[in-house]
This record gives C-alpha cells, sequence and structure tokens, in this order.
C-alpha cells in the first residue's frame, strides 16, 4: 500500500484543487472511527458532514445495498421498478407528507425544492410568469450550483461564477422583522432557509424564530422551505430541527444521512397540493429513486428509530456543550450548538489558528475541520457512546491546553 504522502501527491497532481483537505489519508471505517493507510484510528467528529450520522458502513444499511446489488442496480424512471414505491410510501408516512420527489444529491434537492415552489406560486398562487422570488438568508448554504452559489454571499462559493440566476432575496439570518419587511412584496413564493446553518459555523437562531417565520410565511400565503439536508435525520436531538419548534414545512429538503453515507440520496417531500405542481417531463432525474437508493434509504432511516438515534445526541449533546462549556481557556471564545451538531468558536494565540488545533486534534486521533476561518466543527456519528465522547472531551481540552 502507498504512503499518505503518495496519496496526498496523487490527488494533487491528478484531481481539480477544489478542496483543501486535512492531511490524512483514510482508508477505513467502521462505526465512529476512522484509520488511515498507515494504520492509525482516529474518531471522526466531522461525520461527512453528517452523512454518516449512523456511523461508518452500518452493517444493516451496507448489507441493503449488498443485497439489492446483486438483483437490480438501475431502471431510470422510464420504467416502474419493485422498489421504489416501498419507499416513497415508507418516506412519506416516516416524515408525513403525500408525496416525495426522489433525487440523489443535497444540492439537486435543493434546486428541485426551488423548481418546486416557483411552479406552485404561478399554478396556485397566480403570480405573473417569471416574477417569482424566493427569499433566502445570509450566511446560507444550500449547494454549490449556479443557481444556489447565485444567493450565497460567501465569496468563495460565489465569486467569478457568474452571470447569477436573478429571482432571490437575501435578509439577515434569525431576524423577524427583516423578514416580515420582504414578505410585503407581493411576488415571493417561498423563504428558503437552514434551521442551523451548518457551513456558517453551526449558527443556532433564538429560541421561536422558526416558529415566528413558519407563522408569518402563512400569513403572507409564501411557502416555508427547509432545507434539513445537514440538520435533518436526528443530528439535532430531534429527528428535524424544525421539530424542535413544532413547524412543519410546507417543502422538506433531505440528504446526506438518508443513506447513512452509503450511497448518494436526496428526497424532496410535501403534499399533494403542491407536489401536484410538477408534471410528467417538468422535472427528473437518471438516477433519482433507483433501487440501490431505495433499499439504502429504508434501512438508514430504520436504523435512526430502531437505535434511538435522535435520544442519542439531544443527550450527549449537552454533555459536550456543558464539559466545553466550563473548560477554562483562552482559545475557545464560544461554544454552541444542539444534539451533536456543534461548534466552537478559537481565538489565535501565539499565531496558531483553528486549523494549527485541528492539525493537533489529528495527531491526537480525532478528526475535525475549520470552517470560516476560525470556527471548529463538532459533529460525531450519532451512534458514539457517552464514553466515547467523553474519551474525545479529553482530547478536545489536551489539544487545545497544548497551545
Amino acid at each position: 500500500m502507498k504512503s499518505s504522502e503518495e496519496y496526498i501527491e496523487l490527488e494533487d497532481k491528478y484531481g481539480a484543487h477544489n478542496y483543501h483537505p486535512l492531511p490524512v489519508v483514510l482508508a477505513k471505517g467502521e462505526g465512529v472511527f476512522v484509520w488511515d493507510v498507515e494504520g492509525k484510528r482516529y474518531y471522526d467528529f466531522l461525520s461527512s458532514y453528517s452523512a454518516v450520522n449512523q456511523g461508518h458502513c452500518h452493517p444493516k444499511i451496507v448489507d441493503a445495498l449488498k443485497k439489492q446489488s446483486d438483483v437490480l442496480t438501475l431502471t431510470s424512471r422510464a420504467f416502474y421498478n419493485d422498489t421504489l414505491g416501498e419507499y416513497e410510501k415508507y418516506i412519506t408516512d416516516y416524515f408525513g407528507f403525500d408525496k416525495v420527489l426522489p433525487m440523489n444529491t443535497g444540492a439537486e434537492a435543493v434546486e428541485t425544492a426551488l423548481k418546486l415552489c416557483r411552479k406552485w406560486s404561478y399554478q396556485k398562487k397566480g403570480l405573473a410568469p417569471e416574477t417569482a422570488k424566493i427569499i433566502v438568508c445570509d450566511g446560507n448554504f444550500h449547494g454549490r450550483t449556479t443557481t444556489i452559489i447565485s444567493f450565497s454571499n460567501d465569496p468563495d462559493a460565489r465569486d467569478e461564477f457568474g452571470p447569477y440566476t436573478p429571482g432571490f432575496i437575501n435578509i439577515p439570518y434569525n431576524d423577524l422583522n427583516s423578514l416580515k419587511e420582504a414578505l410585503k412584496d407581493p411576488n415571493i413564493a417561498g423563504f428558503m432557509l437552514e434551521p442551523i446553518q451548518g457551513e456558517a459555523g453551526v449558527f443556532v437562531p433564538d429560541e421561536g424564530y422558526l416558529k415566528g417565520a413558519y407563522n408569518l410565511c402563512k400569513q403572507a400565503g409564501v411557502l416555508f422551505v427547509a432545507d434539513e439536508v445537514q440538520t435533518g435525520i436526528a443530528r439535532t436531538g430531534k429527528l428535524l430541527a424544525v421539530d424542535h419548534e413544532d413547524v412543519n414545512p410546507d417543502i422538506l429538503i433531505l440528504g446526506k444521512a438518508i443513506s447513512g453515507g452509503v450511497f448518494p440520496v436526496s428526497a424532496v417531500l410535501a403534499n399533494d397540493d403542491i407536489m401536484m405542481c410538477i408534471r410528467p417531463g417538468e422535472h427528473g432525474s437518471t438516477f433519482g429513486g433507483n433501487p440501490l437508493a431505495n433499499k439504502v434509504a429504508i434501512a438508514a432511516l430504520e436504523v435512526i428509530k430502531e437505535e434511538k438515534l435522535s435520544d442519542n445526541a439531544e443527550r450527549l449533546g449537552k454533555i459536550l456543550r456543558s464539559e466545553l462549556d466550563n473548560f477554562e481557556n483562552d482559545m475557545i471564545t464560544l461554544v454552541r450548538g444542539k444534539g451533536l451538531l456543534n461548534a466552537i468558536v478559537i481565538k489565535p494565540k501565539n499565531g496558531k489558528e483553528a486549523w494549527d488545533v485541528c492539525l493537533k486534534l489529528r495527531d491526537n486521533g480525532l478528526l475535525a475541520k475549520p470552517t470560516h476561518g476560525d470556527i471548529i466543527r463538532f459533529a460525531p456519528p450519532l451512534v458514539i457512546t457517552e464514553e466515547q465522547l467523553i474519551k474525545c472531551v479529553e482530547i478536545i481540552k489536551k489539544t487545545i491546553l497544548s497551545f
């Protein structure tokens, strides 16, 4: 087997330089652990941006993939297959919607939701053609397609990729007054947001913000669209992050952990009055709703309930934040999060920043990654035990104190 350095050189030479990974080369994963090519074991505290909530290579999910891959992998939606209807019934019952539109990646699901929202606004709200606008929030991260980066205010995601797609209004996150003002525009079709902004550094809004925003949308006759690609599927201590405030979105966007990180699966859920606005030929995907995805997603969602991972995330998240809040040091200036989606804000010390902290965490057997320069996310797989979590807290404290 090649060394870590050789694998890194290969990627550097033959791959596009659109990522800046932490210098560690992973070769194996199981549960909360990953191993590098030299055999060193690490706690995974990123969980593939919450895609492996059920832990790496969960046997039940992998088994579903293996079994289906021997039988039928793809039919395209040109024909029916014997797994899609079963999956559609399962997921709509699971989340309480009439219909699902299956896609593959999170960004595709967001694009689907945007199209669905606009379609509804013309057919049901009666907006004039080409006039629909969708409200989004500053600091958002909904994906990297041309349309999505058009309403990003992250220069890395946006700069030099124009011209940009029109039809979006940006307002501050966690600001109901700004939303109320924006909703005065009669051409608003929907309001799309992350219930907790993940890429922005686990920005948790004030209590009551989601419910207040939902109520304002209802009063204005506007769709409330929840992007739960990263926050959904038990990550924040509830099945969905909107469940913390008993909000039922008009359109729900899911991805990542809906497959436990085993296969690309995403989904858009809505009730009939919205979903049936899209007719045959108006939207689709060759791989969306393929047999592998259907079986994997059912298994992944079953694991969430069978192993009570929402409860585990809720309980252990409180322990993690409490331990870090009570840890006296001059580098961690803020601890925030919900469930097992958490972040710390790092104050540079002796010229050392969040990136240096992550390198040292790696040396000490824990993998995390900075975002926005000074923020480190802590989001382990939800199958982590309390004993394992306490060991990880010790690693974090030891690492910080070493600076």
